[in-house]
């Protein structure tokens, strides 16, 4: 009898650890229960991140009617695409598309240039002031861009320079672009982490501070490269404020054009006359425009982490932001 009560209590026991580890897991191993809460965590975080995507997407297919009719909520009666080539039309076009990823893109090349030189000064040479320097130079990420805004626009408009690029790219080439004290601190991290036996061994080889810099130091830095490439270019697309002020009617890019995309309307597609009828609701602004242009403004960068993801993942993971 009580060789059968330790068996049983020994069955419990191993059955209990059994269970233990495949609910909760080992150290080796997640458990079942872990995975369905890691998946329901997943799922949920994706649907508030994509909830507003498929809801402009459906809206954007909705034509004036199915947008003032209540029981429409996700399924449009029909696709109206025309919404779509209105959009178009109201953003610019490919003009304004083309100016946008061009002028933001040397915007952000010369910003991670820029900050990988900077960057580099600060963490491979030795002189006076250093630190109190670098650290001036992060407090500026703490100033809002609305208090330095007003000095640089009267500096900018004195020399003459405003309805161009040149009020944005300036500052990027002396490490006072957006939120670029950010990006020479991601530089600076992956620089402090180089070996110095590679350095010098590159000086021993006769290869000067310039040389160094370029075919070892910038070379490696290549995760810290990818991931500035991408938020600077990200970064200086969504800013509306300073674009619209410094590039005026010269230089339209879709975010500002989506932020008069109003009046834009208006100008393109007049209208004397009011109500809901046929005729007019095919005249007048509807939602569905709205949501369609919203999407042409934000394809571009949806399209740029597309083809990016997995790079950037990596890049994230080596370029010493999550701090390891």
């Amino acid at each position: 009898m009580s060789v059968i009560n330790t068996k049983s209590r020994r069955f419990r026991g191993i059955s209990k650890t059994k269970m233990q580890k495949l609910l909760v897991g080992n150290g080796e191993r997640e458990g079942l229960l872990m995975r369905i809460v890691t998946y329901v965590l997943l799922i949920a975080i994706s649907f508030v991140f994509l909830y507003p995507i498929f809801k402009m997407l459906s809206r954007s297919l909705m034509g004036p009617y199915d947008s003032a009719n209540p029981l429409v909520d996700w399924v449009p009666t029909a696709l109206y695409t025309s919404n779509y080539v209105k959009a178009y039309q109201v953003l610019g076009g490919f003009k304004t598309i083309l100016t946008s990823i061009g002028v933001m893109l040397l915007i952000a090349v010369v910003e991670t240039m820029s900050s990988a030189v900077i960057a580099y000064g600060f963490a491979k040479f030795e002189f006076r002031g250093r630190m109190i320097l670098f650290v001036l130079m992060l407090s500026t990420f703490l100033i809002p861009s609305q208090v330095t805004f007003l000095p640089n626009y009267v500096m900018f408009n004195k020399y003459e320079m405003l309805q161009s690029i040149f009020p944005i790219l300036l500052p990027s080439i002396f490490g006072q672009g957006i939120r670029q004290a950010l990006f020479i601190l991601i530089f600076y991290q992956f620089y402090r982490m180089s070996p110095k036996s590679l350095d010098e061994a590159a000086a021993i080889d006769g290869a000067g501070p310039l040389k160094t810099f370029w075919q070892i130091n910038f070379r490696m830095a290549t995760p810290a490269l990818v991931v500035v490439l991408v938020f600077a270019f990200v970064w200086n697309w969504n800013e509306t404020n300073l674009t619209s002020s410094y590039f005026g009617n010269e230089i339209t890019t879709l975010p500002v054009a989506l932020e008069n995309f109003v009046t834009r309307f208006a100008k393109l597609f007049p209208s004397n006359n009011q109500g809901t009828n046929v005729s007019n609701l095919e005249t007048q602004l509807s939602e569905g425009i709205q949501m369609a242009g919203t999407l042409i403004s934000i394809l571009p960068l949806m399209l740029l982490y597309v083809f990016v993801e997995r790079k950037l993942v990596e890049s994230i993971d080596r370029s010493g932001i999550t701090g390891e």
